[in-house]
This record gives C-alpha cells, sequence and structure tokens, in this order.
C-alpha cells in the first residue's frame, strides 16, 4: 500500500504517476507537494500531509494501512534516492515494505555540476546529526559530500574548517530546482554568506579532488596493520613510542572515522599517522619546531592528513577542537587534566617513570574518567654471533588510561525455540525463492 516516489525536479516517470493517481494519502515535503500539484499528478480527492515533523507524518500513514482495505494507497515523496539517508529506513523500522521508485540522489546530482567522479567520495550526513562528526571527515578525507540542515549547513560547515583545514566549497542548492544554483567558494567566504535550503557541499582538497583508482566506494580500507616498526618513521634520537606500546595505545583510543584525535607532544608524529590510518581527522601537538617539520615529513610520506599545530600543553589546547580522544606522549599531571577536561571518550599517556603513574591516574579521575595502568616491556629477538639470538629487553613503559564510562548495553540473546521456523522473504520475494 505504499509507494515511495524519489523527486529530483525532472518530469515524474509512468509507475510514479500511476500510484500517485491512485493515492489516498500523498505524503512529503511542501515543495514536492507543491511540485506535483502544479504537474496535475495528485488526485483532487487524495489527503495530503506536509512532513515536517516526521513522526507525526508516519503515525498517519500507519492509521491508514492499519485500517479497512482501501481502493488506493500512499504516496510518500522524498528527494532524490529515498534509500539512501531517507524515509526508507523510517517506513522499514515501523514494519513497512514499500514499493521505492528512485530518482537521482542529491549527491550524484551534486559531483555531475561538478564534473567529478564520486565513487571515492565520503558521504556524510549532518541533518538531524551532529556536526562535529561530519565535519571530522571533512578534516580527514580530501572528498566528502555533505547532506545539509538548517543550523549545520555551509556557513557552520565552513566556520569549523577555517582556517586550519584549507578546503574548496561546491555548494549546490535547490538541486533539480527552479531555485538551482551551483557555488565554488572557500570556506572564509562560505562562513559569512547566506544560503538557501535545501543544499549539499561538496568540502574538497582540490590537489586530491580525483582520487586513485580503487575498488570500494567510499572510505578507503582501514589499514592492514599497526604498530608500525621504528623505521617506518623518520625519528630524532629515537624520540619515537615504541611498536610495542604504540598498538595496545591505539587499542584504548580507538581511532575510527568521524573521530578528532589529539596527540599531545607528538615528537616523530607515529601515534598521529597510526590514527590517521584509521580515518579519524588527527592533531599533532608540539612545541619544538624541527620536530613539527618532521612529523610533517612523515605525513607526507604516507599521504594522509594530519594537522600540525606548533604549542605547548596544557595553554595551546585552548583553540583546538573537541577531540574524541587524546594520546600524550610528553606532559605531567597538569597536561594530562587538560586534556581529559577535554576529551570526549578517552585519553591515553605514555609514561617512562613509575613515580608519574599515580599523579597521572588522579589527574583522570579527577575529570570523571575510569581510569588504568599497565607496565609494558617488550623483549625482541635479536641476533648475536654465531648464528644464536637473544631476547633484547627494550626500556619499561607505563601506559594509563582513562575511559569516560557509558551505561551497559545489556545483549538480548534469542534463545533456540524462538527462532522463526521460515526464512522471511525480502520485499518482492516469496517464501520459495528465499529457501
Amino acid at each position: 500500500m505504499i509507494t515511495v516516489v524519489g523527486y529530483d525536479g525532472t518530469p515524474l516517470a509512468g509507475a510514479a504517476r500511476e500510484r500517485l493517481a491512485r493515492a489516498v494519502l500523498v505524503v512529503g515535503g511542501a515543495r514536492h507537494l507543491d511540485a506535483v500539484r502544479a504537474d496535475d499528478a495528485v488526485p483532487p480527492d487524495a489527503r495530503t500531509i506536509v512532513m515536517g515533523n516526521v513522526t507525526a507524518a508516519l503515525d498517519e500513514i500507519d492509521a491508514v494501512t492499519q485500517g479497512d482495505a482501501v481502493d488506493g494507497g500512499v504516496v510518500v515523496l522524498a528527494s532524490g534516492d529515498p534509500g539512501f539517508f531517507g524515509i526508507v529506513r523510517a517506513l522499514r523500522e515501523r514494519g513497512h515494505t514499500p514499493l521505492v521508485i528512485p530518482a537521482v540522489s542529491s549527491v550524484a546530482q551534486a559531483f555531475a555540476r561538478a564534473g567529478l567522479p564520486w565513487d571515492d567520495a565520503v558521504v556524510v550526513s549532518a541533518h538531524g546529526r551532529e556536526l562535529r562528526r561530519a565535519v571530522n571527515v571533512c578534516r580527514a578525507f580530501p572528498k566528502v559530500a555533505v547532506l545539509t540542515a538548517p543550523g549545520s549547513g555551509p556557513a557552520e560547515l565552513a566556520r569549523e574548517l577555517f582556517p586550519q583545514t584549507p578546503r574548496s566549497f561546491v555548494v549546490c542548492e535547490d538541486l533539480g530546482g527552479p531555485d538551482e544554483r551551483v557555488v565554488h567558494v572557500r570556506p572564509a567566504e562560505a562562513s559569512t554568506r547566506p544560503w538557501r535550503d535545501p543544499n549539499v557541499v561538496l568540502v574538497l582538497d582540490s590537489r586530491r579532488a580525483v582520487g586513485e583508482r580503487g575498488w570500494l566506494a567510499g572510505p578507503p580500507a582501514g589499514p592492514v596493520g599497526w604498530g608500525l616498526p621504528e623505521e617506518a618513521f623518520g625519528h630524532r634520537a629515537s624520540l619515537i613510542t615504541k611498536p610495542e606500546v604504540r598498538a595496545l595505545a591505539l587499542a584504548k583510543l580507538g581511532p575510527r572515522v568521524g573521530d578528532l584525535v589529539w596527540d599531545v607532544g607528538a615528537g616523530s608524529g607515529s601515534v598521529a599517522i597510526e590514527c590517521a590510518r584509521f580515518g579519524a581527522a588527527v592533531v599533532a601537538l608540539e612545541r619544538d619546531e624541527a620536530l613539527c617539520e618532521l612529523i610533517r615529513a612523515n605525513v607526507r610520506a604516507y599521504g594522509l592528513k594530519v594537522a600540525v599545530s606548533r604549542g605547548e600543553a596544557p595553554g595551546a589546547l585552548d583553540h583546538l577542537p573537541e577531540p574524541d580522544a587524546v594520546f600524550v606522549g610528553g606532559g605531567g599531571p597538569e597536561v594530562v587534566r587538560a586534556c581529559a577536561a577535554r576529551a570526549l571518550r578517552s585519553v591515553v599517556v605514555a609514561l617512562i617513570a613509575v613515580e608519574r603513574v599515580r599523579p597521572t591516574l588522579d589527574a583522570l579521575r579527577a575529570e570523571g574518567l575510569v581510569a588504568d595502568a599497565v607496565h609494558l616491556q617488550a623483549s625482541r629477538l635479536t641476533p648475536m654471533p654465531g648464528d644464536v639470538h637473544r631476547f633484547a629487553a627494550t626500556n619499561p613503559v607505563y601506559l594509563v588510561w582513562g575511559v569516560r564510562e557509558e551505561p551497559p548495553h545489556p545483549v538480548t540473546r534469542r534463545q533456540p525455540e524462538e527462532r522463526p521456523a521460515e526464512i522471511a522473504p525480502l520485499p518482492g520475494e516469496t517464501v520459495e525463492d528465499a529457501e
């Protein structure tokens, strides 16, 4: 009874017009309803609902579809491809199995207007979602399409990115509509201009707008391994977090796409680079200018994006955006506490003096983190004369971490007798087909 029709501004296809002609209820945004009314596609006796409040509109759809059988059905109008960050998910969550007639998605249209391939682009939605995660993706990747919303649009994106992250914007307003406009602009200008909704923003590193040919759409696959050897980075006088320590630190940091990680007292930048390889946005803070240049060289060697900031914590932290996780490779309890006060998820600290473990634990706990520590000492297989080997001990390191505790999520296990007796068919599939 429910048909979801994608609308991209082009004339409706025959199947979509046929479904609309038989509809008893038509739901959609005001601009979509106006467009199909102007095209005489909506029956005069059909009821229409403007989908300003999505929950209320879904309740109306439930009421119609759960009532007595009617001659007709419900048609939901949505932008572009309604299965892509669209209404199809909400309908399925309500138990409906809609027929979907898609149009060209707004993301596909935006990249077409820009004349760019987009199989290597990352697509994020800031519509009804946290803007900071979309911003972090724009910091980490060279080609991002952002589905925006009022209050989370081009100006807000630009204010977060400028001036630390040099990017160019392609702002696509009212794609396929009568007021379509495509504007190429720098973030500094985008932050002060008014923009019309709806819009899609392409956030581009102009030097890498056309990426390498790949096999996986979207962000690149994660690294094959981590805890890279010391030889994988340029470093000075062994000022580098050892691979064994780095591997555990990464496990505690949990860097991922959409996160922002600080590497405070970054040294060679090895932790920052490993976090960036997982798709996180990263800021490497280091007070030594020569080490900052070394970090930049290491970052370039891996073709990644890491923001390198010269400064000394805790004062230099004030201008940095909020981090999900922080690695502290240098600094006392004052620095640790300043990082813990800002970290949204976790802080990991590497220490070489046992006397600093207790003050570090206290600093983390003072900011509400659940803290723990471990003593690490790796012994590496080392050749000796005469074709024999020994295990040579590396210097001991104390790894201390703190995590913001979240309420436990109960795990509901399905009992064997509750398993369905039949395989549920997919839409348009019979049970026999499924089996």
